[in-house]
């Protein structure tokens, strides 16, 4: 199962570095920034300092313009806030919900307070990171080709828009009177979870008893990924628009709605196919109809004209 942090607009180069290391004693280094504050980022002494030993993570990281580039090939999103919102994912906190999304037993999902995350492959550190991931997709067979962490600037965290396109938001349980964690705190806190959740290291017999129960499930179907959710809500909406569903001028919540909508769905890649056929014959059957309707008054001048 492939793992990704993803850091959008982060602003401070040691906080990068840091991000670095807490992910390389994890055994993950997947990472990516999101129009970060300095295009250099990556680079600077600051955050090669605070990498202290994961410099290969930070040689391996990647600097994107957009979250869509960021996302690419991840199927299962989770997002990181301080607060829940009113409106958007359920906010859960990291444990239950990894035991819940590789299919382990831990009771049900708990909502609290603080940031999350996304995380990413096994490093070559120790190839037990690998095993532990491929132990994670034997637990469960629907279980997400990829999982992304997304953390939000340092100063006002994730927008709503990132938020309402994610499946949950992560919240880490702090005391009630003070939850502000550092931006690699909360990464350290979120990858140990998620490393737990896979199995951690060093557990003797593990992958083999995981790689039996998978022999005795059925496999699962492939979950879309995000590129391909996006695309099928950018080409549903202009359907909406063109068989006047939605007005552009007053969309409110609509498609965020939607889009939480289709991330409970978990749709397929084949799932996402009909559903833009669907949108397709809307804007063939919308252009038709103005096509008509932009005849009509034509044929009625004419008949005038036969008729006077």
């Amino acid at each position: 199962m492939k793992t990704r942090f993803i850091l959008i607009q982060t602003s401070h180069a040691g906080n990068v570095g840091a991000v670095a290391r807490a992910m390389k004693v994890m055994g993950f280094d997947d990472l990516v920034l999101v129009a970060p504050r300095w295009p250099d980022v990556l680079t600077r002494d600051e955050a090669i300092e605070r990498a202290s030993g994961a410099h290969d993570v930070l040689a391996k990281a990647r600097s994107v313009a957009t979250l869509d580039e960021a996302l690419d090939g991840m199927s299962h999103l989770c997002a990181t806030a301080m607060t829940p919102r009113d409106f958007g994912p359920p906010t859960v906190a990291p444990r239950p919900h990894f035991e819940r999304l590789l299919g382990r037993p831990g009771g049900p999902l708990v909502s609290a307070l603080a940031p999350v995350m996304l995380a990413g492959e096994g490093t070559p550190i120790d190839a037990l990171g690998e095993a532990d991931a491929a132990a994670g997709d034997a637990a469960r067979p629907d279980a997400p080709e990829g999982v992304a962490f997304l953390f939000g600037s340092e100063r006002y965290g994730m927008r709503n828009d990132d938020v309402y396109r994610c499946h949950v938001c992560l919240s880490i349980p702090t005391h009630p009177d003070y939850g502000s964690l550092n931006l690699a705190a909360a990464v350290q806190l979120i990858a140990y979870e998620w490393r737990q959740a896979l199995g951690g290291f060093g557990v003797p017999g593990l992958q083999a008893a995981d790689s039996s129960a998978a022999g005795r499930t059925a496999e699962a179907p492939r979950q879309a990924d995000a590129a391909q959710v996006a695309g099928m809500l950018q080409h549903l909406e202009a359907a909406l628009v063109a068989v006047d569903f939605l007005d552009p001028a007053a969309p409110k919540k609509l498609m965020p709605r939607l889009n939480q909508l289709f991330n409970r769905a978990q749709p397929t890649p084949e799932d996402i196919h009909i559903l833009r056929g669907i949108a397709k014959a809307m804007l063939r059957q919308a252009a038709q109809v103005g096509a008509q309707r932009a005849e009509a008054p034509a044929d009625a001048q004419t008949n005038r004209s036969t008729h006077g």
